[in-house]
């Protein structure tokens, strides 16, 4: 039997088409992937001004700038409730996220 006889110029563009639609595909999928920046949690101490009870229960928690309105509230309290209130000094830790610079 006769051999079918192949056209080489037609097996070629059929390879070079194929070739380009995988490379357009590649591309596709890594265009579309975008990188998040990088950021690192760093844990920070605060200071804050508690207003507490006399069963130490914490009522109420303002800024550290803020003492004057802590100590105006827990006179309130005192007042209102006749039970003593007071001010006192309160450290938290917080989750800061800070950007990285990649050097």
């Amino acid at each position: 039997m006769a051999r079918k006889i192949l056209d080489r110029k037609a097996l070629r563009q059929q390879a070079e088409a194929a070739e380009a639609a995988s490379q357009e595909e590649k591309s596709k999928a890594k265009s579309s992937r975008k990188s998040r920046p990088k950021v690192k949690k760093v844990v920070k101490r605060i200071a804050l001004w508690g207003v507490f009870s006399q069963a130490l229960v914490e009522v109420q928690t303002f800024d550290y700038a803020h003492r004057e309105d802590a100590e105006r509230v827990a006179r309130e309290l005192s007042e209102s409730k006749k039970v003593p209130h007071f001010v006192q000094l309160v450290k938290r830790e917080v989750e800061v996220e800070m950007p990285v610079d990649e050097a």
